[in-house]
């Protein structure tokens, strides 16, 4: 007789429909509690957070302690897997990530292969072992990557850009070393994540937040395909383990997502209208989502109106409850009580 899960997490990606749906929230371990704060300043700077295993354990537990989410998410950065693959990469005091950028075919052939990664991620899978003993047996456990198109525009044009200008002019002007870059990091995504299922984690998410800039037959080839070769592999791999995909701001574009069957949920940005993705996207694939993450920041009467609306609109399908991006830091621990109240009750 097969076990029945119980995660409730768990239970809507293998395609439950619950009366209470479960809770977590992006970035739900960061700068907006003040335990994040003292434990960064105790690990000395933000990589060194993400590769102390004991640093990040504890922030990734400290949302878990005090809200009680159906769901943990590993504390890591979309970028140390580049920085696995042998780039540079640094963080500016108050101005974000910093790598040294790839626009060469020396730039990329200088780069590691895909099977030197595991060494400087290593910190990162006993992070998830360590957690997947840790957690409570009710909350599920995230593992996560950034998608190839993301972590490209990072890496060609070294920072964080408005428009991904540097990564969609290489794309147009040598389409062949721009494949090849996505190639390399669609191959090693598959083995960063393939490791993570390995030490523990029960599902993964791939966040591909610059989605929106790609469009048309771009968008399928360097948005839709890669994420659909790591689903399948992982899923190849890992019969059980369940794919999230975040393809943030692609609009009509998560309908293609949701037809491939690759994925177990989507993650909807704010901007996705609840009642196209109930009648469009839920017949197919579980939804997560969708709240404005300010209303964290607001609270009162008008953050019970958009649960209550979100309730009502996809509660009566495959639903996870998020935000339609990360909580910010300016969020109030007292609204993130407050909401829970509203959807458990």
């Amino acid at each position: 007789m097969a076990v029945k899960i119980e995660k409730s997490l768990l239970r809507v990606l293998g395609g439950e429909v619950l009366a209470t749906p479960p809770v977590w929230l992006m970035r739900q371990a960061g700068r907006y509690l003040p335990e994040y704060r003292a434990t960064r300043a105790t690990a000395g700077g933000f990589l060194e957070l993400c590769y102390s295993p004991d640093h990040a354990v504890e922030v990734t537990l400290q949302p878990i302690r005090r809200f009680g989410f159906d769901a943990a998410i590993l504390f890591a950065d979309i970028l140390l897997l580049p920085q696995a693959l042998g780039a540079k990469l640094w963080f500016e005091t108050g101005e974000g990530p910093r790598l040294a950028p790839i626009v060469t075919r020396d730039d990329l052939e200088r780069l590691n292969p895909v099977e030197a990664i595991h060494d400087t991620l290593a910190p990162i899978y006993e992070t998830v072992r360590r957690l997947t003993a840790e957690l409570p047996k009710e909350t599920a456990l995230i593992g996560f990557a950034g998608a190839p198109w993301t972590v490209a525009t990072y890496m060609i044009a070294g920072r964080g850009t408005p428009d991904q200008g540097p990564a969609r002019r290489m794309m147009y002007d040598d389409r062949a070393l721009f494949a090849d870059l996505i190639d390399l990091l669609t191959a090693a995504t598959i083995e960063y994540l393939a490791r993570q299922i390995e030490a523990g984690a029960e599902v993964v998410k791939l966040f591909d937040s610059w989605a929106g800039a790609l469009s048309g037959s771009t968008f399928e080839e360097f948005a839709l395909k890669p994420a659909q070769k790591i689903a399948r592999a992982l899923k190849s791999r890992f019969p059980h383990v369940k794919v999230i995909g975040f393809p943030r701001g692609v609009g009509g574009g998560y309908e293609q997502f949701a037809r491939t069957g690759d994925f177990d949920a989507l993650a909807l940005d704010s901007s996705v209208p609840a009642r196209w993705a109930r009648d469009v996207l839920q017949p197919d694939v579980a939804v997560q989502g969708n709240l404005d993450p300010m209303l964290l920041v607001t609270g009162g009467a008008q953050l019970r109106h958009e649960v209550e609306r979100l309730q009502e609109i996809l509660g009566k399908g495959r639903w996870i409850f998020n935000l339609g991006h990360g909580i910010t830091p300016e969020a109030d621990p007292r609204h993130v009580e407050e909401l829970l109240n509203i959807i458990k009750g």
